[in-house]
Parts: structure tokens; sequence; C-alpha cells
């Protein structure tokens, strides 16, 4: 089958790139507006960009009438109205329940921290507080907002921000700065209400070397 994206409605379209972008790592996010009113929102388009500076990009779409989200609203710059900060943490399974119940719309300035029983805890770097709840947290200040198709249905918003400030849990690292993925217990999205446990991993060596290492099993 072969789709041409402009022939496709919009719900065809995200329903296509969810359930084949799999499975996503989720941004567990925290804002405050100008105001000093806190949000916490989970987003699974968001990944790394760079690490020189350490930088991350997560992308809230718009809502349905072409509304931006608080979050996005938060971490614009201050020239957009916004505080130009944010904080990424990550979504575990112990969790990600909490997570979840964060993405129910709520009336702006109302905290999602409060509502579903996640503990907000101060920054080092920023105003926005960090989740105490998160193992890891990437504390930012936004580079740059890139909107595709400001004011419309679903338009994408890409976030860039630049890592200031790492926040690890003290028995998941070792002295490489390497973070122990089983304790880390990362949960991942899939399409539709489905997540993922990433406990099934295996080994490759880089490059060539693939093609003749042991080709892994099921599972």
């Amino acid at each position: 089958m072969e789709l041409n994206p402009s022939e496709l409605s919009i719900r065809q379209r995200y329903t296509l790139m969810i359930t084949a972008i799999t499975p996503r790592p989720i941004a567990v996010v925290s804002t405050c507006s100008p105001a000093g009113a806190v949000n916490l929102a989970p987003f699974s388009f968001f990944n790394g960009v760079g690490s020189n500076p350490m930088t991350l990009v997560f992308c809230p779409a718009n809502g349905r009438l072409g509304e931006e989200k608080d979050t996005l609203k938060n971490a614009s710059p201050p020239e957009q109205g916004g505080t130009g900060e944010f904080v990424v943490g990550l979504a575990t399974a112990e969790q990600i329940r909490k997570v979840v119940a964060a993405s129910e719309p709520l009336p702006f300035g109302e905290s999602e921290f409060e509502r579903v029983g996640l503990t907000p805890v101060p920054s080092r770097t920023v105003r926005p507080p960090r989740l105490l709840e998160s193992p890891v947290s990437f504390e930012c200040r936004t580079l740059s907002v890139i909107r595709t198709h400001p004011g419309q249905p679903a338009g994408g918003n890409l976030v860039l921000g630049e890592v200031l400030h790492f926040f690890v849990r003290d028995d998941l690292i070792d002295d490489r700065f390497s973070i122990d993925a089983d304790m880390l217990a990362i949960i991942g999205r899939m399409g539709g209400n489905d997540y993922v446990r990433c406990g099934s991993r295996f080994e490759l060596p880089p490059g060539l070397a693939a093609l003749d290492a042991t080709e892994p099993g099921p599972g």
C-alpha cells in the first residue's frame, strides 16, 4: 500500500504515525506560566538532539481548534509570552499511571501535580519544578520553537531546549556516566492506549561487524 498524506484525514495521518513510530520515549514536561502557575504534561514525540550543547526536543501538538497547549504557552520564549524554561522527566513503570493521568485537560493555571498525586520539587537553574518521582530530569532553557502549522488543528510544534542542569538518581549511574536501564524501568508509548516496558534487549557490535553477529532470538 502506498499513501499520499494530502489525501488522508488528520486522524488517519495521526494514526499512521503513532502506530508506525514505536516505541516512543515519553517526556514528562513541567512548566510554569509567567504568573507562576505550574503545569505538568506527558508528550511522546520527544527525543535527544545533540550533546554539544546538550539539547533535546519535545513536540506539543495544537488542540482540536488549533489552540496552543499550556505547556507550549509556558515554554515559549519571553518575547512570545512564555517563560522560556521547562523541565523534562521520564516515565517509569512505578509512576506511569499518574503520568498518563496528567494528560487530562485541566483549566489553565490548575496544577496537574496536585490533581494526580505527583510531587514538584525546586529545580536548580530554572523556575519550573522538576518531578520528584522521575529518576532522571533535564532542566532546560528554550532555544527556539518551530511551529509547523500555527493556529491549525493538530499542528506540530518543536520545542528545542538546551539542558542547563541534569539530575539522575545516585543508584542508577556508574563512573562512566552510563545509566542502568533495568533499574531505570522506562515505559515507552505505542499506538492507541498501548505502552511497552523496555525490558528486552540485545547487543550488536557497531558497523559492518553487526552482519556477522548472532541474530537475536524472538522476544
